[in-house]
Formats: structure tokens, C-alpha cells, sequence
């Protein structure tokens, strides 16, 4: 009961923050109508409560929405869940098919992670002081490839899953037409390996957003190099952004 009620907490602070400011929404529908249309199927990984389920909704797609957490999926299905152009997978996403320990951030259930690295570079760094992954599920995990084939092409991917994405892009083999992913100060490695991924899949040209801005950094699209030598200045207090890659 006790671990309910923190959870409940945690989840009714995160809505209050993603879903709270107007001028946030307009920037985000903004920087997303950049990669989609009307009409255009969009894979949102790591969904946590949704605020990006409904930036691309109201750009008029239709999503497949991943979330593995049991208490953030039932609330994506609060939300989403009579939207028939929007589908609630709760799955992780992965190199390969199969089940996977996810460990739970009670208290701020939207930074739970299927990565015990990232619970270790994140003990005693700077912006996540009080962070306690306390609790562990079995969850089932799927691939990009293997959503593809059971939803069709995406124009778009967005992947936020906690230090997971470089494993989330290990089970795409086939190009898309652009893509996101989360990146860390505290965790470069794990960024510069989805460059290197997206590098393979044929991305050429990156640009970077930090935090919440929803404000790409660069009017110029950058090579990978280019990308990778503007995570690397960043500062540790910059804490984490969006890459985003285009073919």
C-alpha cells in the first residue's frame, strides 16, 4: 500500500509537469511537425505519461506508445486508452525479444530503467541527488524490428527509455525516415554508440535539443562528428537533451 501511494505521487507530479504549460505544448507540436504530417504512424518508446503521445496527436498521427512501467502504462490507458489511433504496448524495447528486469523509481516512476548502468553513473551526480531505483518487475521486451512488422513503417521514432537507447536502436536493422533519442551527461557512451548505430542504419544529419527546451541548438543539421563533438563540451549541468537524426 505504502509503495502505491508514493507511486501515485510520483505519477500525479510528473502529469502536473508534462502536461502543465501551454507555451510547452505549442513548442513541442512545433519541433515534431518538423519529422511528421497528418496521417503519419509514429512509434513513441518509453512513453512515461504521455505528453508526447499527445503532441503527436494533436499533429494528427496515429502512435504506438511503449511503456513497460506497469503504473505509467494504466495511466497512458486512462488518457489514450479510447483513442483508436493510439495503441498502448506496455513493453520495453530492446536488441531482442524476451523478458526483462525493469528497475522502478518509486517516488519518480518516469525515470525507471531497464539499465543497471544507468543507476550506477547516476549515484552521486550532480542533478540526480535522492534518486532510488527500490523496486524491481519482470517485464516483456520487444524489438523495433519486430513493432515494424506488426504496425507497419513510422516516420518518426522517439526513444526515452533511461539509458536503454543505445540497446533499443541495437534491434532496428531497417531505415526510417528520422528518429530521437535521449542522451545523459552522466552517460555519454550511451550516445555516442546511438550515433554510431544511426550511423550504420544511414542517418547523416543530427541536431541536439537540452532538457525540455524543444528548441533544436543548431539551425544547421551537423554530420556525427559534429554531434558527437557538441555532446562532449556539454557541461555535466546540462544533464540531458534529445538527439535528433534524419536520413
Amino acid at each position: 500500500m505504502r509503495d502505491a501511494l508514493r507511486t501515485a505521487r510520483g505519477v500525479i507530479r510528473s502529469l502536473r509537469i508534462y502536461y502543465g504549460g501551454r507555451h510547452d505544448r505549442a513548442a513541442m507540436d512545433a519541433l515534431y511537425a518538423r519529422f511528421v504530417k497528418p496521417g503519419d504512424l509514429v512509434f513513441d518508446v518509453g512513453s512515461h505519461v504521455g505528453d508526447r503521445v499527445a503532441a503527436f496527436r494533436r499533429l494528427s498521427c496515429r502512435v504506438v506508445a511503449c511503456e513497460p512501467q506497469p503504473a505509467l502504462a494504466k495511466t497512458l490507458r486512462l488518457i489514450y486508452g479510447r483513442d483508436k489511433l493510439v495503441t498502448i504496448d506496455p513493453v520495453a524495447v530492446g536488441r531482442e525479444a524476451g523478458e526483462i528486469e525493469l528497475r522502478v523509481n518509486v517516488d519518480n516512476p518516469t525515470v525507471s530503467t531497464a539499465s543497471a548502468e544507468f543507476v550506477k553513473a547516476s549515484a552521486g551526480a550532480p542533478g540526480w541527488e535522492g534518486q532510488s531505483w527500490d523496486k524491481r518487475v519482470t517485464v516483456p521486451i520487444t524489438t523495433l524490428d519486430a513493432l515494424i512488422a506488426r504496425h507497419g513503417l513510422p516516420a518518426f521514432i522517439k526513444i526515452d527509455v533511461e539509458g536503454f537507447e543505445a540497446e533499443a536502436l541495437a534491434g532496428l536493422t531497417q531505415p526510417v525516415p528520422a528518429l530521437s533519442f535521449e542522451f545523459t551527461t552522466i552517460q555519454r557512451d550511451v550516445a555516442y554508440a546511438c550515433i554510431a548505430r544511426c550511423t550504420a542504419l544511414g542517418f547523416r544529419r543530427y541536431n541536439g535539443a537540452l532538457g525540455e527546451s524543444q528548441q533544436l541548438v543548431d539551425a544547421d543539421w551537423q554530420d556525427a562528428d559534429a554531434i558527437g563533438r557538441w555532446l562532449s563540451e556539454l557541461p555535466a549541468e546540462a544533464n540531458s537533451g534529445d538527439v535528433y537524426a534524419v536520413r
